[in-house]
């Protein structure tokens, strides 16, 4: 295809799409569902939109595509036509029929993140954040140190506006994209500026049906990152998996790589300097005296204490660590990134206090619907050692290492829902109190029975939340609800 086939002023989007396919009718395809129709008659010449399953809510948001131009289709995973483009939404797996069908019927099947990057402005900046915990934080992190230094950012993908939403709206000159390994299995040319790989750990194997391949669509965020000039990639090298890439990518040139990298601590943890492990040119730690430090093409920025940020434990530092390498690759200077950081509060469902119970505080870690999210969660009140809830929809991960946190950094936990006879039996010769629940409001009141003034309560529950509530946000909505009423009884 010829230059002129693209638009100019555009990252990579083609004049003329053709036959589009949306596949799915989830938020990111509605969405872009919504800036095709715009252009059907100019860019597009039709629109189709394979639906999935049929409901009465999607069919009602579908008849105003139809009245519009587009044709849709509910249950169907067969396709007898062709297409130029198919832009698959994240829930549909790349392994699933309906997607290899889609794929074999058009000439290219991308994620929304790339057609939106592919649409987005020539001189936008790109920050695309991915791994298996941590992301939420770190995106919104960036996004607070970026407008907090007088740039046009703003967080997109799975915190915000989907991407093509806001690209659309055309106010950002910095997309803050969080991206899963759903969108990026997708992604063919899609070139950030700054990719941050927070850590890789088992996760979605439903999804992508093993661990390497969920691992080889996180790296895609890697892919085209040397197209980009001045591209840079921030690494938490405390987690095997990325340090294993931070040592391959250490093998390569400048020239065979094409973009910088920045290593987030080392294999002994985030008061290690890479520079000093192994020779690398840049790095992130807390140094000797408890600072943040970044090191960086050739510069040091001392930022500021880690004891000093507003958000709980280990894990947040290193996003911290790794919010504070993307602001600075980016331009930002060392004292409007350490102000950011300083000022950044916890979001919700992430180690977010929540009020008190007769002087017992509670936190909402809904967020955590993994093992290696509670590992995070229950060593950041060292030395405190909260009361943990446990439970929801099992993912059948192995609990030996949620055992062998809990039984170092907690005073107890309350097994509840779904998973509560696995997990009861996990933690059978833990040697902790270990309490059983039918569901979440009742683990609640068990470890408030327990729990004495000055201790904490952590719903942090390692599961998924589809046994009681329709998400994670729902569940911790709910737990902050549930601790409101029992405080107003304490009389608090």
């Amino acid at each position: 295809m010829t230059q002129s086939a693209f638009l100019h002023g555009r990252k990579r989007a083609r004049a003329q799409l053709g036959r589009v396919l949306v596949l799915g009718l989830g938020v990111s395809g509605k969405a872009c569902v919504s800036y095709l129709l715009d252009l059907l008659g100019s860019r597009v010449d039709s629109l189709h939109i394979a639906a999935g399953k049929y409901s009465q809510a999607a069919d009602a948001w579908a008849q105003d595509a139809r009245s519009r131009g587009a044709s849709v289709a509910f249950d169907t995973e067969s396709f007898d036509e062709s297409y130029d483009l198919c832009i698959a939404s994240p829930g549909i797996s790349e392994f699933s029929d309906f997607y290899l069908n889609a794929k074999a019927a058009s000439l290219e099947i991308v994620s929304e993140v790339e057609f939106a990057w592919r649409e987005s402005a020539a001189d936008s900046r790109w920050v695309a954040i991915t791994g298996t915990n941590g992301k939420t934080t770190t995106t919104a992190m960036i996004e607070h140190v970026l407008k907090g230094a007088g740039l046009a950012a703003g967080a997109v993908g799975n915190i915000g506006d989907t991407c093509i939403d806001a690209v659309a709206a055309g106010n950002l000159a910095v997309y803050v994209a969080e991206v899963s390994s759903y969108q990026l299995a997708s992604t063919r040319d899609f070139a950030p500026d700054v990719a941050v790989v927070l850590n890789i750990t088992p996760d979605h194997l439903s999804w992508h049906r093993s661990h390497e391949a969920y691992a080889a669509a996180k790296w895609k965020v890697l892919d085209n990152l040397g197209a980009a000039d001045g591209a840079c990639a921030v690494l938490d090298a405390t987690n095997d998996e990325v340090r294993a890439k931070v040592r391959e990518l250490r093998q390569m040139s400048n020239e065979q790589r094409g973009f910088s990298y920045v290593p987030v601590g080392t294999a002994a943890g985030l008061a290690n300097d890479m520079r000093e492990a192994c020779g690398s040119a840049n790095a992130a730690f807390v140094d000797g005296r408890g600072n943040l430090r970044v090191a960086l093409d050739g510069a040091e920025h001392a930022l500021c204490r880690a004891d000093d940020l507003l958000v709980k434990g280990a894990h947040n530092v290193a996003n911290a660590l790794a919010a504070a390498s993307a602001a600075l690759a980016l331009g930002v200077s060392a004292t409007e990134v350490a102000c950011g950081l300083l000022t950044f509060k916890a979001l919700e469902h992430r180690v977010e206090p929540c009020g008190s119970v007769a002087g017992v505080s509670c936190y909402n870690d809904s967020k955590a619907t993994n093992v290696d999210a509670v590992l995070a969660a229950v060593a950041a009140f060292d030395p405190a050692k909260p009361i943990i809830l446990l439970g929801g929809r099992d993912k059948g991960t192995s609990l030996d290492p949620l055992v062998a946190a809990c039984r170092a950094h907690a005073k107890a936990v309350v097994c509840f829902g779904e998973a509560r006879e696995r997990f009861e039996e996990a933690f059978a010769q833990s040697g902790l109190e270990v309490l059983g629940a039918r569901n979440m409001e009742a683990a609640l009141d068990a470890a408030l029975g327990v729990a004495r003034a000055g201790d904490i309560v952590l719903l942090s529950p390692a599961c998924a939340s589809f046994d009681e509530f329709s998400c994670f946000e729902e569940r911790g909505r709910r737990f902050k609800q549930l601790v409101s009423t029992r405080a107003e009884a304490a009389g608090e």
